[in-house]
């Protein structure tokens, strides 16, 4: 394997935590920004793939900080990039300033139709749609006949070749002098719109009363809520979105499923899941 630059962490100081890792500034590289993800998405293949990625996002003309090169970390594998300064992420924004909710939410509507009308690398992205395939047939914690309702709707589903985040949401979106960047890239492929849309239902609706969920976004249930609310009414162009919410809720449905292709979950989460899942089905397939 290639041998990688070494990088000391004690000579850098965190500045940013996410869902999947932190991020690490080092006053003596002033322009650029470490990554270091959970131990599960350290491995160098995790991290090469992510690095690559963001390279081939980068050639989509879809705006995303540059990455320069990956390192290692003690025993794991990050990344270096561009420092993008000044920057915040969306969801930071709306904890400082909770009365631009709906602004913001606009914001990430605005920005997430363009990224769903960009045309996809078929040759180099994943197919949302068949990576959804192979995670429901690994998938285990859902009974049959949900699987059965599940299987019948993603089959419905369009293999639609625009992009798709695979993360969406409003921490994943960072603004600094007024521009957008895309971050968290490593889900990135090609589909339908309404998979990043399902992601966000689920964090902003079913995972809203977690506190772990809150602490991740610096928003609480309510704020989530209300940014939910108004995306949907931007996306819409409809107050009442009573609809589109049934849709998302059913796509939030196959997020959870979906998360078999990325990570394997353990017993724990496979129970939370089960749940979870168990719950969409019955609010909107049923």
């Amino acid at each position: 394997m290639e041998e990688y630059r070494t990088i000391d962490l004690s000579l850098w100081h965190q500045t940013g935590q996410g869902g999947n890792g932190r991020t690490y500034e080092n006053p003596s590289e002033p322009d650029v920004v470490l990554k270091i993800n959970k131990p599960q998405l350290s491995t160098f293949e995790a991290v090469k793939h992510e690095f690559e990625t963001s390279k081939a996002v980068e050639k989509l003309g879809l705006p995303t900080p540059h990455m320069l090169e990956i390192v290692q970390v003690g025993k794991v594998y990050a990344t270096l990039s561009v420092r993008i300064k000044e920057k915040k992420s969306l969801s930071r924004i709306c904890c400082d300033s909770p009365d631009r909710i709906v602004e913001i939410a606009r914001l990430l509507c605005e920005n997430g139709k363009k990224l769903f009308s960009t045309p996809c690398d078929t040759g180099f992205f994943p197919s949302r749609k068949e990576q959804l395939a192979r995670a429901l047939a690994k998938v285990r914690f859902i009974g049959k006949k949900n699987r059965r309702m599940l299987e019948a709707f993603a089959d419905s589903v369009q293999d639609v070749r625009t992009c798709s985040h695979g993360d969406f949401n409003m921490g994943n979106l960072i603004i600094a002098d007024g521009q957008p960047f895309w971050i968290d890239l490593d889900r990135f492929g090609y589909g339908d719109p309404m998979f990043d849309i399902g992601h966000l239902f689920l964090i902003c609706n079913t995972y809203a009363p977690m506190k772990q969920v809150q602490d991740i976004f610096h928003m609480s249930e309510e704020q989530l809520h209300c940014f939910w609310d108004a995306f949907a009414a931007a996306y819409t162009g409809n107050e009442d979105h009573s609809d589109f919410d049934r849709l998302a809720g059913r796509f939030a449905a196959l997020d959870i499923v979906l998360r078999y292709e990325f990570q394997t979950p353990g017993l724990a989460e496979k129970i939370f899941f089960a749940i979870q899942a168990g719950r969409l089905v019955k609010a909107y397939f049923i």
